[in-house]
């Protein structure tokens, strides 16, 4: 027994996945060193808060990595259902700000029950296509609706707080994880309909007029410069400025000038492209990029389907979130309130992402554990 203790260790150094580990750590350094620029001139001591949300988020990714991930496939059913209470919980007592009830807590401690629900999303599918192929393929087109129904469901919820961009990259993350499960295409292609279907109805008669108005300035930016279009406009101003190398740390004008709204939630990389400028930008893309293809490469060697699913789910999480706030940033795509992982200040998105990596690290620790 005395002796066994080394030996865990050792194998447990051998499968400790360190380039995941290292890549994640670059990528939260430069959001710590973003957001102590974004937030110097800011009121509160939101970096410190930063830092405590971190530590809750490192003791989260190290608990998560350590329990057998089949033990998640077993209580997917239960993890679910607690994210769905927690829905419905902030629809009947969630704290109103701004119009908006997306927080559960007291005072200034909360949580936002729609950042943890992705996890949940990406579990319970996981669960639902970890079958065999064929298996897959003879349950057919009703597996898939059941898919995209326990999908729709928390995206609904999500939408009535309301949170139109979280609900939509919610729908966007688990439909890619449906589309890349070895079903047969057909059943894709249906349940692929069902989504602009939903989209149209939605655009008709639900989207409220802050809404409407962000996507006619998205179409015609010079339409409200000063109001919904003012977020964007700057945004660009910012990324612009900083040319090749940028203004340097602390010296970007649109931040320290405050001309950029939310720049340490939802426009962190204008921040950094200002002040490191385009070849800050690609570094850190690039930085992006090698975690989600490392992501890529734990699902295709995971130990059976469950773990190839959680991964690639994992993967899928992080690329929708860098695609959709890179875009809305750069003026590519509408203004949704998305935050960039690990970059972006926020405690339950923050503490969502880190989640998703424990999980992400625990199947690339027992991909060889047989």
């Amino acid at each position: 027994m005395i002796g066994s203790g080394p030996k865990a260790l050792q194998r447990l150094r051998e499968q400790f996945d360190w380039p995941l580990v290292v890549g994640c750590l670059f990528i939260l350094a430069i959001g710590l060193v973003n957001l102590y620029s974004a937030t110097r001139v800011a009121k509160g001591n939101l970096f410190s808060q930063q830092l405590a949300f971190l530590g809750l988020g490192v003791i989260a990714f190290i608990v998560v990595a350590a329990v057998d991930y089949r033990v998640y496939e077993r209580l997917a059913p239960v993890i679910f259902g607690a994210c769905l209470l927690q829905l419905l919980a902030v629809l009947a007592f969630g704290k109103n700000v701004n119009g908006s009830k997306r927080w559960l807590g007291v005072a200034s401690l909360g949580i936002q029950p729609s950042e943890l629900m992705k996890v949940g999303v990406i579990i319970i599918l996981a669960k639902l296509g970890s079958d065999e192929p064929t298996e897959l393929r003879r349950r057919g087109l009703p597996l898939v609706l059941s898919m995209v129904g326990l999908l729709i469901v928390p995206v609904g919820l999500i939408y009535l707080q309301p949170d139109l961009g979280t609900a939509l990259l919610l729908y966007v993350i688990g439909f890619s994880m449906i589309l890349l499960m070895p079903l047969w295409w057909l059943h894709k292609v249906e349940a692929f309909f069902i989504a602009p279907l939903l989209a149209l109805l939605r655009l008709s008669f639900g989207l409220k007029a802050y809404q409407k108005k962000r996507l006619m300035t998205f179409i015609d930016p010079s339409s409200d410069p000063l109001g919904a279009g003012f977020h964007a406009r700057q945004s660009v101003y910012a990324i612009g400025s900083g040319r090749w190398t940028g203004k340097g740390w602390l010296h970007g004008t649109q931040n320290q000038l405050q001309f950029l709204p939310e720049h340490w939630t939802d426009f962190p990389f204008a921040v950094w492209a200002e002040e490191w400028g385009l070849v800050g930008s690609l570094v850190l893309i690039g930085a992006y990029l090698f975690v989600i293809l490392w992501a890529l490469g734990v699902s295709a060697t995971a130990r059976d389907r469950f773990g190839q699913l959680l991964a690639l789910g994992v993967a899928c999480l992080l690329f929708w979130h860098v695609v959709v706030n890179i875009g809305m940033v750069t003026s590519v795509l509408p203004v949704v309130g998305v935050t960039l992982p690990l970059v972006s200040y926020g405690g339950s998105s923050l503490l969502t992402v880190m989640i998703a990596l424990g999980l992400l690290m625990n199947v690339s620790i027992r991909r060889y554990a047989y």
